[in-house]
């Protein structure tokens, strides 16, 4: 059985809502459950994937397990040891380990920064590297390792000087170059177009095989996660509703809501344009501050009874091997 190199118990993330005159008068307080008693393991050389749409809580678990923010409850456990709350010194080892690939790589580099301080400044922060040279040497091997030849090209120049494809390139380098064993990918390929998104991802799956390391692949596209991913997640309002390995869920999806995020994905029809299709959802998804009774995707789904809405909300269940569903009428359907 393979090592957990990751696991998160009943994590939970909540944000206070504003209030009115009348609540703070009252003493009430509303609170926005971004995320809400999410758990998973992620196993060594592992490559994760978190899916949903926009809003369903799975950048803000991305930040949790980067340490970028606190949780409100659960625990996150880091190669058998609890990372949820750590002191100062014990973050930054943490950090060396674990990197993030942030989504957009416009606004995580520095423009005033030439591409050879953007590599080096995490080193500098972790004391790594030794002199400037070394450092250097360093950063032309992280260029090296994501295609950016010969580095020397790229080490002057300032990331408005890069083409989308590159920046992102240069982003996955400035993770690498700490050497981590874990790495968060927040949508890599959102920012860049489709010519060069497979080629990324291409890239990355590379550097996971050779370099060993572990992935939690955030998206909500899920073509680009049944070509990269080992399994899949399907969050929706700050809970996993479908887990399972990546084509048994995408071939044999279980969830109403997975099936919805399937149906909508198009599909070429030779000689037609435009084809629209049908999508098995209704409305928009609920506040997180106002979470529906029973089961969350009830208000949405086309197939919900009143068990739905007034029994307790359906727990994650084993409905095949390494395959768990939230829904009570998984069977029916």
């Amino acid at each position: 059985m393979s090592e957990v190199i990751f696991e998160v118990k009943n994590l939970q993330k909540w944000f206070p809502v504003k209030r009115s005159l009348g609540q703070l008068l009252r003493g009430q307080r509303t609170w926005v459950r971004a995320v809400d008693g999410v758990s998973f393991q992620i196993k060594k050389g592992e490559i994760f994937g978190l899916i949903g749409e926009s809003g369903c809580g799975k950048t803000t678990t991305g930040k949790l397990i980067m340490k970028l923010m606190d949780p409100t409850g659960g625990q996150m456990l880091y190669r058998g040891q609890d990372v949820t709350h750590l002191s100062p010194e014990a973050l930054q080892a943490y950090k060396r380990e674990v990197q993030m690939i942030f989504q957009d790589p416009y606004a995580s580099m520095n423009p005033r920064f030439r591409i050879r301080e953007v590599l080096t400044e995490p080193l500098v922060i972790h004391r790594l590297g030794g002199n400037e040279q070394e450092k250097l040497a360093l950063a032309a091997d992280a260029l090296t390792k994501v295609k950016l030849t010969p580095p020397s090209d790229f080490l002057d120049r300032f990331s408005h000087m890069l083409s989308g494809g590159q920046r992102q390139r240069v982003a996955t380098a400035r993770t690498l170059i700490l050497s981590p064993r874990f790495i968060v990918a927040d949508e890599p390929v959102s920012m860049v177009d489709l010519s060069t998104r497979a080629e990324l991802l291409h890239m990355m799956k590379e550097i996971q095989q050779d370099l060993d390391l572990t992935y939690l692949y955030i998206t909500h596209d899920l073509s680009t996660a049944r070509y990269f991913t080992d399994r899949i997640a399907v969050m929706y309002l700050g809970r996993i509703v479908e887990m399972g390995p990546a084509g048994e869920l995408i071939d044999h999806p279980l969830h109403p809501y997975t099936r919805a995020l399937i149906a909508a994905v198009p599909e070429p029809v030779p000689g037609r344009v435009n084809v629209i299709k049908e999508i098995p959802i209704k409305g928009e998804i609920p506040s997180a501050a106002q979470i529906p009774a029973g089961c969350r995707f009830h208000p949405r789904c086309l197939f919900a009874t009143d068990e739905c809405r007034n029994l307790p909300e359906p727990e994650l269940v084993q409905a095949e091997p390494e395959h768990l569903v939230a829904c009570r009428r998984y069977k029916e359907l």
